[in-house]
């Protein structure tokens, strides 16, 4: 390696350390942002009463959607729609809180629920990916280490760049996830707007948009952390094979 291959190098590695750095920071900004906010939120009782399964409910028979179930799961923020099953699951704080952060969590899981009863097609994308995507999130498990121990000891770049090629797919299916979110919550404010019997004030609906928007931000923190891994190995891999 000659000194302008050096210097490349040098400042290769470091821009992609300084960067995972930066956004593990931002990260841990966000996620305590977004459960402070939870937490707040979740103690503002909805003046209509509702629970978040009561809510639930209701968003998916307005949307015409009578063959999902909406049940109760283990788990602190472990909501989820499962399209599958076709189950929104809601986390206990969720489902039997009566609170603005629950009915904003609900909504936006049935906001997934309406998305796949719409075929709508950045979901219908995501859900194609998901066993190629499994696949590489075991590979990238040893590959990435594995790999840079073989490069460094035998000059052998094979399983590294195995293990980069798996991360760039996880990492590009980090990214399709966003608009599937953003939209759900897109789907879960506006009809939470068009119904006041459920949110029956502006400051309840500001509230929730408030909650859901933390929560978006905590999806964009994870696509760019992993963006900035993959630009880390891919800098090792690409200039010690230089």
């Amino acid at each position: 390696m000659n000194h302008l291959s050096f210097i490349t190098a040098y400042i290769g590695y470091n821009s992609a350390w300084f960067l995972m750095i930066l956004v593990a920071i931002v990260s841990f900004i966000v996620q305590w942002r977004f459960k402070s906010k939870f937490k707040h939120y979740s103690e503002v009782g909805l003046l209509s009463g509702l629970s978040g399964q009561e809510v639930a409910v209701k968003m998916l028979r307005a949307h015409g959607i009578f063959d999902v179930q909406v049940i109760c799961v283990d788990g602190q923020l472990s909501d989820h729609y499962n399209p599958e099953t076709k189950t929104v699951n809601l986390s206990q704080d969720v489902f039997y809180s009566r609170s603005v952060a629950a009915a904003a969590v609900a909504a936006h899981e049935c906001g997934h629920a309406v998305q796949h009863a719409q075929a709508y097609a950045w979901l219908s994308f995501r859900s194609a990916m998901v066993p190629v995507i499994n696949i590489a999130s075991t590979l990238t498990q040893w590959t990435l280490l594995i790999g840079v121990m073989l490069l460094i000891f035998s000059h052998n770049p094979f399983v590294l760049a195995v293990g980069v090629a798996a991360l760039a797919l996880v990492t590009f299916f980090s990214f399709i996830t966003l608009p599937v979110e953003f939209d759900a919550s897109h789907r879960a404010l506006v009809w939470l707007n068009n119904n006041y019997s459920i949110m029956q004030t502006t400051e309840e609906h500001e509230q929730a948009k408030d909650a859901l928007w933390w929560a978006a931000m905590t999806y964009v923190v994870a696509a760019l952390s992993s963006l900035a891994t993959l630009l880390y190995y891919a800098s090792f891999l690409f200039n010690r094979r230089n």
